[in-house]
């Protein structure tokens, strides 16, 4: 179950992301809300890359937990504990954010990220 929620806020982020990339005024949410507005080329490919990212993340979450096989079991077993010191730094990183719109959604966002993929980690 971990996993699917997991699953589920990462394709949320994903939606997002794809949304910061064609440029919908969301900056003010993302890359530490310095651009409130439309992100700057620069971050709007940011933002296209994430996605790809967050696609291998749900790979090798959905792999660990069994759901799926496309990632072998030692490489998804390593892969979620480095996911979830990604999700740790992205709560550090969007917690110090200096915009207050950021810390407010994404910190929780990031840290309910963090402890779901801990739980697939702990449980497979």
């Amino acid at each position: 179950m971990a996993a699917m929620i997991f699953t589920v806020l990462v394709a949320a982020l994903g939606v997002f992301q794809i949304a910061a990339a064609a440029g919908a005024p969301v900056g003010a949410y993302c890359w530490g809300g310095q651009h409130p507005g439309t992100l700057p080329t620069r971050l709007r490919v940011g933002s296209a890359v994430s996605l790809v990212i967050y696609a291998a993340f749900v790979l090798v979450v959905l792999s660990k937990a069994d759901i799926i096989g496309l990632i072998p079991e030692p490489v998804a077993t390593v892969g979620t504990w480095v996911i979830f010191g990604y999700c740790v730094l992205g709560v550090l990183m969007n917690g110090i954010s200096r915009s207050p719109r950021e810390r407010l959604v994404m910190t929780p966002v990031v840290l309910a990220m963090a402890v779901l993929v801990l739980i697939v980690a702990l449980r497979g």
